[in-house]
């Protein structure tokens, strides 16, 4: 430890803790724009520059270490005038279209220029040649806006170890995209949302579907059906001013009602036929020498992933298609025929934590005689947007249920596919009965939960050592692949997911302030409590045991991996060029 003085207080902080990180842990408060902890730490952006007494120079607080006896002043003129100056120049460069802006009132650029007290244009002048790409499914890239930070070049180096994105030309000319500033489209990008959710400005943003949906609710031709992922109760509070980890299903399902959509299901019973599917599929493989490990294939961010970067491991992927999907494809068929609804006019909307599964929904292995299983697929962010929109006081909502005919009924196993480790969970609660041939009454699987890390486990079922791994970005998950292709895999079952935490972190969910990222609160562990807590509230804890699942097998779908599921549920994937 050493001692060390800021803004006359005497401190103590650990020998390397930069003057920053030593601020924060006693209350003392430096702007920044470009740092976030365990991200980024370059000192890109000059805006947390303080005075080292002793020093030549102005000192980067988020890089410069701590020693014994320093001496910091971090509001002194000479760092307020040398801060404001720096903002000035980063606003200068910036497109200021504020009220166009996606991000505006939720943009950190806007609340550092307020703070350092910025009321006009200080530098007028030519702007940087700007790019705007918003030529992939799911993410708008507009450098008009973007401040240099490197947070997204940093996340996808570091979170998903892709490195798509990084600094293009020198000095006045320096932007940031993918190389020879191609679209996302065009490169390995998996569209997984990450460098959305760290973007500290509007530069990256998902592709809107509002008005898409705004206008189907207005036809009257139209069946709209929306259904909503389980990782969405758990953010969409925080849309509203909530504190993190406020499940907020009742008051959601009130707001989709009071929009007008014709039901309102929860993507919950299509995790349990997800389960049905995708148990069996392993089951079959256990018992036939298929393919193993199997790995999950719900996550497209994960998917479009393996397709580009280890198309030889395909064979191990599950093929069923995410939940929404399979709703999708459920709505379009059993639901038509049963309500007398041409299918031709149901519109389906999905309400995802995930900016890749704007991607998914067009896929053409998802698109059946012309239409697609879903129509339409909002984020978490967008669902806040338009009940805004439509002048909704969430808050002030009371609680509704689901539409219970056909499709109400949902598992506590279906809730926690919004958390990483949530589908291993669900899928062992099946897969134990079903082995075991009996209801076991233990379902808490507690060693494949957790939002950090590798997680891994070996079960014992039916006299079989089944052994599993739950992998979240592919930063954690590039070794069992790397395993996997030299064939020292040990696994039996993988589960993935694109985002580190799960869709609870999803590239769709609410953007968390660099100030609650840069501090000791576990955002992504406390939006994961809250499906736990529901979970455990649930009389139906596994899969099969929903009753409405059981009557689709039965009046529909037959058995689980039939000739008809296997048509309408299951899907296949295919090696995709790294760059085009």
């Amino acid at each position: 430890m050493v001692k060390l003085t800021i803004n006359n207080r005497q401190i103590e902080a650990e020998e390397g803790t930069t003057i920053l990180e030593a601020a924060r842990q006693n209350n003392i408060h430096i702007p920044t724009l470009c740092y976030l902890k365990d991200l980024t730490g370059t000192g890109a952006c000059r805006v947390c520059q303080v005075e080292v007494k002793g020093a030549r120079s102005l000192c980067a607080a988020c890089v410069y270490p701590v020693s014994e006896g320093m001496v910091v002043e971090t509001n002194s003129q000479k760092a307020l005038e040398a801060r404001k100056t720096v903002v000035e120049l980063i606003v200068s460069n910036h497109s200021k279209n504020c009220l166009q802006c996606v991000r505006n009132n939720n943009c950190e650029l806007q609340t550092l220029a307020a703070q350092v007290g910025i009321r006009e244009d200080a530098f007028k002048g030519a702007h940087t040649k700007p790019s705007f790409d918003d030529a992939s499914y799911g993410i708008v890239r507009d450098t008009s806006k973007c401040v240099l930070c490197g947070r997204c070049v940093a996340a996808c180096e570091k979170i998903q170890g892709l490195g798509i994105l990084n600094y293009i030309n020198r000095g006045f000319k320096t932007t940031v995209g993918p190389v020879f500033d191609k679209s996302l489209r065009d490169v390995n990008c998996m569209q997984c949302g990450q460098c959305i959710n760290v973007c500290p400005v509007g530069a990256l943003h998902e592709k809107e579907e509002i008005h898409d949906v705004i206008q189907a609710l207005n036809d009257p031709n139209k069946h709209v059906i929306v259904q909503t992922a389980p990782a969405v109760r758990a953010g969409l509070g925080e849309e509203f001013g909530m504190p993190i980890g406020t499940r907020v299903t009742g008051k959601m399902v009130t707001a989709l009602k009071l929009m007008g959509f014709d039901r309102v299901y929860d993507t919950n019973y299509a995790a349990d036929l997800t389960i049905m599917e995708e148990g069996y599929e392993f089951l079959h493989r256990i018992k036939t020498g298929g393919t193993l490990p199997m790995i999950t294939s719900c996550s497209p961010g994960w998917i479009n992933y393996a397709e580009t970067e280890y198309p030889d491991l395909l064979d191990h992927l599950s093929s069923c298609k995410s939940p929404h999907m399979m709703f999708g494809a459920i709505l379009k068929s059993y639901y038509a025929q049963t309500k007398g609804i041409d299918p031709k006019d149901i519109y389906v909307v999905s309400v995802m934590p995930c900016v890749a599964k704007k991607g998914e929904s067009s896929r053409q292995e998802n698109i059946h005689d012309g239409l697609k299983d879903v129509d339409a697929v909002l984020t978490t962010r967008e669902l806040g947007r338009m009940i805004k929109m439509f002048g909704i006081d969430f808050a002030d909502l009371i609680d509704s249920d689901f539409d219970q005919d056909m499709f109400g009924e949902y598992s506590g196993a279906g809730v926690i596919f919004g958390t990483s480790g949530g589908v291993m969970e669900a899928a062992l609660r099946t897969v134990a009965d079903v082995l075991e041939k009996k209801d076991l009454q233990n379902v808490d699987y507690k060693a494949v939960r957790g939002v950090e890390g590798l997680k891994e486990a070996t079960v014992e079922l039916a006299g079989m050592e089944i052994h599993v791994a739950v992998a979240h970005s592919m930063s954690i998950a590039k070794p069992l692949l790397e395993d996997i292709r030299a064939g020292r895999s040990k696994y039996h079952f993988i589960e993935i997911m694109g985002c580190p935490g799960g869709c609870i972190n999803g590239g769709g969910m609410p953007i968390v302030k660099a100030s609650i990222r840069n501090s000791s609160i576990n955002y992504k562990q406390k939006r994961a409590e809250a499906l736990y807590e529901e979970d455990s509230q649930c009389k139906v804890r596994k899969s099969h045991e929903n009753t409405q699942i059981q009557e689709l097998y039965k009046n529909f779908l037959q058995e689980p991996n039939s000739e008809l599921a296997h048509h309408l549920l299951h899907t296949h994937y295919t090696k995709k060029e790294r760059f085009r």
